[in-house]
């Protein structure tokens, strides 16, 4: 195709359309007030009028989508598509409002109707499509892949409640349904068209044709219908719209009319809520082996009809099945996709009759991955019995990878048998397992990192091996962020200040960011961010006003650290910490610590006992910190419950400090670190994932960092993980330690964190205890910097001005010219 970037010169239809008034909006809202939502002014609800601005919103989007759709199949351009098990789009209204240019025109509109666009803001509920990082960074990368005008589909999977919602009761995380969808979704279109029969179990029939050919029929002993539901992603400007399709469970006889007649009531319809199962929720429990099962059962759901679907596609476009590679990029958003390596050669060789060795060589050339963790433990593997019970037909065609597989790299001369032991897509160890990383990799042509430096630990950590038998597979492609949604849409008043002193033009294209850091020794501009961050705080001051009752000063330092609970994200390290400072600040009242509210939020896993433990732990010292007069406003904790993207809309504007300090070589990129430090937050943290890039692009002195590099964490696990004598020689931590063990913020039940302590005391293995010291004094360096306010709101320009660089918009060129060869249109 040559070159891969399309011709910016080139127009499209949204490029030329007149802007939209609002009159026209005005009309518009009060059309599907009436029409679409069936209610007059005078009556209507909040949710009334947000479902008539979402459908007047919509129209917009459906004209682009048409055009943009028509457009791909016009110009033959090659299509990518995205596998993800979580889409965390967050809520849609101001997002489409805001890249389509109509934001303030519709709010206007909205002011002639006597109606608050904030207001409905709020109503509408967050999309429950995914947990953290992995599904924000997917929503970042639609919304990319939209602006470039890359010709892109989203696949994943509707849950009808998602991720749970987090509520806290008596201190303790409770899990309980996210019902999103209980009001309907203004933003989607059932496919029913596009409804695709996925099998399971049964068993596999071979057949010897008269062409000497041996043939496989699979006959599945269950099939569950997969129907469709398209959500369009509008790109900046409404230059482009692409497609989210997300796959709803459906059983093919949904009530057994004779089981209900017969007084079988609740039989009847146990095939539908089987079926249905599949999409009720995001992650269920794989604690028990029906867990692990229904876990299995999604993931190849959706990878099987989001293949048929695409391969659909292709063949109606070109033809022939041969020349997808050619034509189509399937890009496995971590192992949860995996299995559909195996499922593209079933639908190759089984329904479409190619020969092994040229179906294997059009998945190669179709496939790529990203890798997203270093944790062993954390790349998928399912028992065999389990796949041969349920795919049957999917792990007769593992085996034969493998064996194809381990013979190729035998034939380049590995021989020694623990290589060959670890490469292989079968763990033998304790129960024979099916690695789905190594499916991935040897599936795909290319396997990318997210961050320098997790990219780098992936050569020579978990696929060591694998990188040393494909050589030159591995690339890195570092996470971005769509900068303009954590500028525009949640940060107005730092958004505004931009375009007065860099121009619109920033907002536009990250790179011209950089300007912004010319008036980082401007007083006024100065001055000015530091008005807009306060405003900010005040906001987030009285949420938490309003969900906790507690109070907070919105001069004191808003000190954050908001990410999935997890031992290796280390919010263990921060809580020791506030416990220590809170005996410092009793202990040496002359001492000039900056006023500092200490914020968490962010779920764990349903089945995550230690990380349960912790966010009790947080609230626990919360409730005695805040309840102790001696602090004298100078140190309040406080945990936001049921952490997803709206609330982060809220509080990301409000960073002072940003928490990213897990355990170096162990968090693959990170997000939030970049989020916040566009908002101009300033980071304390580990050289771990893109902490790196963003230090080098900030520079050292307007980052706090601190602790053990990922060579130093891997030397230290080596000499031994026992902490009895660091802890001894640390006073602070030994004090805090010994504190929480005893039950000083445990009256009800002493021995609550007595296992907490004794595991961090003889198995400090993510270096907490280690770490402590170092970053106990990075704390207090950034106590220094916090006083002289002329310094830190200079680093805050910086960190704005510099972090552009993590653009998704940067992320997926790179993906489009490295990894796909697909063609786009980058922002002037």
């Amino acid at each position: 195709m040559g070159d891969l970037k399309i011709d910016t010169a080139g127009s499209s239809k949204s490029d030329v359309e007149p802007p939209v008034s609002a009159a026209e909006l005005k009309a518009s809202v009060l059309a599907k007030l009436t029409y679409s939502v069936g209610k007059v002014p005078e009556v209507a609800s909040p949710r009334d009028w947000f479902l008539a601005v979402a459908f007047a919103t919509r129209d917009l989007i459906v004209d682009r989508w048409l055009h943009s759709t028509a457009e791909a199949y016009a110009d033959g351009r090659k299509r990518v598509y995205y596998l993800s098990l979580e889409f965390l789009i967050g809520r849609l209204l101001f997002d489409a409002m805001t890249n389509l240019g109509v934001a303030e025109t519709m709010s206007e509109a909205l002011q002639d109707l006597g109606v608050n666009l904030m207001e409905l803001r709020r109503v509408e509920p967050d999309a429950a499509l995914g947990n953290g990082g992995l599904g924000r960074l997917a929503a970042c990368f639609m919304d990319s892949m939209a602006t470039l005008q890359i010709a892109a589909h989203g696949y994943g999977i509707r849950y009808d409640n998602g991720l749970f919602r987090q509520v806290i009761r008596g201190g303790w995380q409770q899990e309980v349904p996210e019902d999103w969808l209980t009001n309907g979704n203004p933003w989607e279109f059932e496919r029913l068209e596009y409804t695709y029969a996925i099998g399971f179990g049964g068993w596999v029939e071979m057949l010897h044709g008269e062409d000497e050919r041996t043939r496989h029929i699979w006959h599945p002993g269950e099939t569950v219908e997969a129907v469709g539901f398209d959500t369009p992603i509008v790109g900046w400007r409404g230059r482009h719209v692409n497609t989210l399709r997300l796959w709803s469970a459906r059983a093919p006889d949904p009530f057994k009319l004779d089981a209900f007649n017969a007084g079988d009531f609740v039989g009847a319809q146990s095939d539908a809520m089987r079926a249905e199962a599949i999409s009720k929720v995001l992650y269920p429990s794989d604690a028990t082996p029906a867990g692990q099962e229904l876990r299995l059962r999604q993931e190849y759901f959706f990878a099987s009809a989001s293949l048929l679907d695409l391969v659909r596609r292709h063949i109606r476009q070109h033809g022939d099945v041969r020349t997808l590679g050619d034509h189509a990029a399937i890009q496995l958003n971590d192992t949860h996709p995996a299995i559909a390596v195996a499922e593209l050669m079933r639908i190759l060789v089984d329904l479409n009759g190619l020969e092994w060795d040229e179906a294997w060589t059009v998945t190669q050339a179709t496939f790529s991955y990203t890798n997203h963790t270093l944790l062993p433990e954390a790349l998928e593997s399912w028992p065999v019995p389990l796949m041969e019970r349920l795919l049957p037909r999917h792990m007769q065609i593992i085996y034969l990878i493998n064996a194809a597989h381990l013979d190729g790299a035998r034939r380049r001369g590995f021989m020694d048998p623990g290589i060959l032991a670890s490469i292989s897509l079968i763990d033998e160890h304790a129960g024979r397992r099916v690695r789905m990383g190594n499916l991935a990799f040897i599936g795909s042509h290319k396997i990318n990192g997210v961050s320098g430096l997790h990219t780098d630990l992936m050569r020579k950590t978990v696929f060591h091996n694998l990188n040393t038998v494909y050589p030159n597979r591995i690339v890195n492609k570092t996470n971005g962020i769509t900068f303009r949604r954590w500028l525009i849409e949640c940060n107005p008043g730092l958004s505004q200040i931009i375009r007065s002193t860099v121009g619109e033009h920033a907002l536009e294209n990250a790179e011209a960011l950089k300007a912004f850091a010319a008036f980082a020794d401007d007083a006024g501009v100065r001055d000015a961010v530091a008005a807009a961050r306060r405003a900010a705080k005040v906001a987030l001051a009285r949420h938490i006003a309003v969900q906790l009752g507690q109070r907070i000063d919105p001069d004191s330092m808003f000190d954050v650290q908001i990410k999935r609970i997890h031992e290796y994200k280390r919010q263990l390290l921060n809580i020791l910490e506030t416990v220590a400072r809170y005996n410092a600040i009793r202990a040496n009242p002359t001492i000039d610590f900056a006023p500092r509210v200490k914020i968490f939020a962010g779920k764990a896993a349903a089945s995550y006992t230690q990380a349960k433990l912790i966010i009790k732990l947080a609230i626990d010292v919360a409730r005695v910190v805040n309840a102790d007069p001696t602090v004298r406003g100078l140190l309040k904790v406080i945990f936001l419950p049921n952490y997803n993207v709206s609330l982060a809309e809220t509080i990301i504007p409000a960073v002072d400090l940003s928490e990213q300090i897990s355990t170096a070589g162990m968090e693959a990129s990170g997000t939030g670190n970049m989020k916040m430090a566009l908002n101009g937050a300033l980071t304390i943290g580990t050289l771990d994932g893109a902490n790196v890039e963003l230090r080098d692009l900030v520079g050292d002195d307007n980052i706090f960092i601190f602790g053990l590099t990922a060579s130093e964490v891997e030397a230290a696990r080596a000499q031994g993980i026992d902490a009895t004598q660091r802890i001894a020689a640390s006073p602070a931590l030994r004090e805090a330690l010994d504190e929480i063990g005893s039950g000083v913020f445990s009256i009800d039940d002493a021995a609550r964190y007595r296992g907490l302590v004794d595991t961090l005391t003889h198995y400090d293995y993510f270096m907490l205890c280690a770490d402590f010291d170092a970053y106990w004094k990075a704390q207090l360096r950034a106590d220094e910097v916090w006083r002289d306010r002329v310094r830190w709101m200079r680093s805050s320009i910086i960190n704005t001005a510099n972090v552009g660089w993590f653009s998704s918009d940067r992320t997926i060129a790179e993906y489009a010219k490295e990894i796909w060869n697909a063609p786009f249109r980058p922002l002037s």
